[in-house]
C-alpha cells in the first residue's frame, strides 16, 4: 500500500502540533467516496488550525477544509472513478479528516460536481473563501439589495472572502466599496472591481447607534465593532450578510438599525449549506468569476510552506487565494 504526505494535527504535551506524515489509505475514515486531492487552499481558520489553535475537536487530525480532486473508488451510486469534485467545510479539519493530504474519503453528500468551465486549480482557488463569498452575494440578492445610488460594502476586502465578493458584486452590476487597512493594496482591489475605499480603522471606531445611511448592502468577514458600524450606516431596508469573525465574535450594537431601518442581519454558513445553495454558488462562480482575473489573485504553494504561511494570514498579510498543491 502507497504512502503520501498529509499535515497532521497531533496532541503534543497537551498542545495542539501540525506537523507533515506519512499515512496509507488505512488512515483514512470509512467512508464512501476516495477522493484524489490535486489542491487544497489556505483559508483563516486553516491557518488557525496549523497554529494549533484548537480548531481540531478530535486528534490526530489532518488539517485542511477544502478538497479540490477527482474520485477515484465509490461505494455510492451518485459517484463514478474521474468525476470531479469539490468539498468544502462539512467539518473538514474540526471533527472532519481533512484536505492537506493526497487521498481523503468522504461522505457522497459533501461533494459537489465541479462545474465544467473550472479546473481543479481554480475550484481550490475559489476554496471556502470564493464559495462563502458566492453564498454572501447570492444571499443580498435573494434579500433584494438594490444596485441604484448607493454601495455595497465589502470588509476586509483584501482576503479571500473579501476579493472574491468584489468581483462578484462588481460582475453582478453593484456600486462596491472596498474596506482596508492597507492603502498599497487599492490598486488590486480596483483591478476586482472595487470604486471607492474605506479605511479599516473607521469602521472600528465607536459610533452612534444609528449612523448617516451609507450603504445598500455590505459583506462582512471581520465582525465585532466592524460590522456593527456597518449595521448603523445601513440604509433602510439593506441588509448585511456577515460570514467571518476575524476582528471577534462579540457584537457590540443595537437593535435600533433592525427596527427603525429594516436592516437585516443575514447569517452566511458555508460549512453546512445545503446542496442547493452549494450548486447554486458554484455555477454562479463558474458563470460570473472571470478565469484571468481569478488567476490574478491566486498563487499558488506546495503544502510543505504551510508553517510559514498560516501566521501570514492570521496577521492579515497575505493578499487574495493561496492554493496549496498537496503533491509538494
Amino acid at each position: 500500500m502507497p504512502k503520501f504526505r498529509a499535515v497532521m494535527i497531533e496532541d503534543v504535551d497537551g498542545k495542539q502540533v501540525a506537523s507533515e506524515r506519512d499515512l496509507t489509505l488505512a488512515n483514512l475514515p470509512d467512508h464512501d467516496v476516495l477522493v484524489e486531492v490535486s489542491f487544497s487552499s489556505l483559508n483563516y481558520k486553516d491557518g488557525m488550525a496549523v497554529l494549533g489553535k484548537k480548531i481540531a475537536r478530535r486528534l490526530p487530525m489532518i488539517a485542511g477544509i477544502d478538497i479540490a480532486g477527482t474520485v477515484v473508488e465509490s461505494r455510492s451510486q451518485q459517484w463514478s472513478p474521474g468525476d470531479r469534485v469539490v468539498v468544502n467545510g462539512w467539518g473538514m479539519s474540526e471533527i472532519e479528516q481533512g484536505g492537506y493530504t493526497r487521498y481523503q474519503r468522504v461522505k457522497p453528500e459533501w461533494l459537489v460536481r465541479l462545474p465544467e468551465a473550472l479546473s481543479l486549480e481554480q475550484a481550490a482557488a475559489i476554496g471556502t473563501a470564493g464559495y462563502t463569498a458566492a453564498l454572501c452575494v447570492d444571499a443580498l440578492e435573494d434579500w433584494g439589495v438594490g444596485k441604484g445610488e448607493r454601495e455595497v460594502l465589502v470588509t476586509g476586502a483584501a482576503g479571500g472572502v473579501g476579493s472574491i465578493a468584489i468581483a462578484l458584486l462588481a460582475k453582478a452590476g453593484y456600486r462596491v466599496t472596498a474596506s482596508t487597512g492597507r492603502v498599497e493594496t487599492h490598486a488590486y482591489l480596483s483591478s476586482l472591481g472595487a470604486t471607492a475605499f474605506v479605511a479599516r480603522q473607521e469602521l472600528q471606531e465607536k459610533g452612534p447607534p444609528l449612523a448617516k445611511e451609507r450603504w445598500a448592502g455590505a459583506v462582512d468577514s471581520v465582525g465585532s465593532a466592524t460590522l456593527a458600524t456597518v449595521l448603523s450606516q445601513a440604509a433602510y431596508g439593506g441588509a448585511v450578510a456577515a460570514c467571518g469573525l476575524a476582528g471577534g465574535v462579540d457584537l457590540p450594537a443595537t437593535v435600533l438599525p433592525h427596527i427603525l431601518r429594516g436592516v437585516a442581519l443575514l447569517g452566511v454558513d458555508s460549512v453546512m449549506a445545503p446542496l442547493a445553495k452549494r450548486a447554486r454558488a458554484w455555477q454562479r462562480l463558474a458563470r460570473d468569476l472571470e478565469p484571468a482575473l481569478l488567476a490574478s489573485i491566486t498563487s499558488v504553494e506546495p503544502m510543505s510552506r504551510l508553517p510559514e504561511l498560516a501566521p501570514q494570514i492570521l496577521a492579515g498579510q497575505t493578499r487574495g487565494r493561496i492554493v496549496i498543491d498537496v503533491t509538494r
